[in-house]
This record gives C-alpha cells, structure tokens and sequence, in this order.
C-alpha cells in the first residue's frame, strides 16, 4: 500500500544552516531519496517532515584538504565512478560505486546517504572502512570528526547526535603500493543487495604481508572491519597462513543463508591471499 502523499512535508533550504535548523527540530534529512522512495511507495515510511539537501552547494564536491581527500556528502556514486581521483587513488570505491544499484540509482544516491542508512549491506561502507575514513559531522553548535570504524553502533544505530548531519568524508592520502580489492556477490549482476561484500588491502614486504585491512558488508548487524584477522595476517606470508578466526555473523535471510555467506567470505579472502603471493 503506498503512503498518502499529503501527509508528507518537505522544505529545501538555500543554505546549510537553514537545513540544520530544521534538523535540530527533528526533521529528517533528505538526500538523493533512493532509500526513502522505496519505504514511501511501501508505505513504511514513518517519518513525516524531510529537510532537502540537494542544492547544498557545502556537501558537494571532491578536494585535497591537509592530507585528505574530501568528499562531499551529496558526492553521487556516479560522480564517485567517474572521477578521475577517485578512480587513481581509492579504485575500491569507484568499484564499489559502479556496482550500487542501477544507473539511476548511481545518479541520484549519495554516498552519504549510503552511510546514514546504515544498511550493513551497503556497497560502499567495506571500502570505507578499509581506507580508513573519517566523517566530518556538523551541526549547529559546530563540527566534529569521528573515525567511521567507530561511527555504526548496532543495527540502524550510528554516533550521529541529534542535529548532526553528515556533512564529508575524508580518505587518507598516500596509500600507494598496496594490494586492493573489492568484490560484491549478489543474485545478479546489477541492481542487487549483496550477499557478501569484500574489501581488502595488504601491503606486501619481501615476501611477508606487512601490513593488512579487511572488512565485508552483509556479515554483521553492521558493516564489519576484521581487526583480529588483520593483527593476525600481519608478518605472515600469503603462502602460508595461519589459522584465521571468524569475526562474522551473518545472518538466513530471503537472500541467502550464514552459511553460504560464511563461505563464500572465506573463499574471497583466500583467493585475495592468493593473488597476492
């Protein structure tokens, strides 16, 4: 059953601080909308007032800012596969952009609103947590950084205070070197919610694995960055590895089932290793 339009309440501030204002008074924020239109159509959107966002000049954009790459909120997946920086710098995700969704999808969803969703199913969040990102968060009272290891809390719950907004997300630069990947596997080629999603680096010192990232979407209640795993492949040689623990918690869902998910997790790393031998 779809919601009744009427009962919905929209405004689009010229102006950042006209959008948080409307958020310190409860509103939701309103991005590329391609998660929301879905509850709308569904009639499971339960919210009633969305402050718009998507003339915000301030949360847009792709910079170099004291050693980081900044990316604007608004910064589309599309603007994300298509940017030459991103392509060079972080593949991972512009891999992982061209893979969300379809086209239309890719136009319009943000990669901050793939982070306020909170979905541990989203495409870009393993790469986010790989590449060691930070959120600049921004209210009215003023701004804030969080590392986003930190940020996903539990299920739909996030270090996001009331008023907040997320506002950019910063990548380290100069990760150069390494070993990279990305794989998503899904029911089908294009325009599916994952069953697992990879992202991995390693950097490799004569012949040892020196240093190591791993996180996966769709294996946790949250999007899952691998800390013992990692600690435990540091010093090792790709050929002979030790026994790896399984920090996973996947779970039977109409898409798939832990167990496949287990596997199918495991086989993505160790072919990873492999690659890297």
């Amino acid at each position: 059953m779809r919601s009744f339009l009427p009962e919905y309440e929209v405004e689009a501030p010229a102006r950042l601080e006209g959008a948080l204002e409307l958020l310190e008074q409860g509103w939701r924020p309103l991005a590329g909308g391609t998660d929301i239109m879905v509850l709308l159509e569904s009639g499971r959107l339960a919210d009633r007032r969305f402050a718009g966002l998507w003339n915000l000049g301030d949360l847009r954009g792709i910079r170099e800012e004291g050693g980081m790459v900044s990316i604007g909120a608004l910064v589309t997946f599309t603007e994300l596969r298509e940017s030459r920086p991103i392509r060079e710098r972080f593949p991972l995700l512009a891999a992982s952009a061209a893979v969300t969704g379809c086209i239309a999808t890719q136009n319009r969803g943000t990669l901050g609103g793939n982070i306020g969703n909170a979905s541990p199913a989203g495409d870009s969040l393993p790469v986010l947590l790989v590449y060691d990102a930070q959120l600049e968060l921004v209210c009215r009272g003023g701004v804030r950084r969080v590392p986003y290891c930190h940020f996903h809390l539990g299920y739909k719950q996030m270090d996001l205070r009331a008023g907040e907004l997320i506002s950019r997300i910063l990548l380290p630069a100069g990760r150069q070197g390494w070993h990279e990947c990305f794989r998503k596997v899904g029911a089908r080629a294009a325009q599916a919610i994952s069953k697992v999603s990879m992202a991995a680096a390693a950097r490799t010192v004569d012949g040892r694995i020196e240093d190591f990232r791993l996180a996966y979407a769709s294996m946790a209640p949250v999007p899952l960055r691998c800390w013992r795993t990692e600690e435990i492949l540091r010093g090792a040689r790709p050929g002979c590895l030790p026994e790896l623990p399984d920090e996973t918690s996947p779970i039977d869902d109409l898409r798939s089932t832990a167990r496949y998910r287990r596997q199918v997790a495991r086989n993505l790393l160790l072919r990873f290793l492999a690659g890297i031998e």
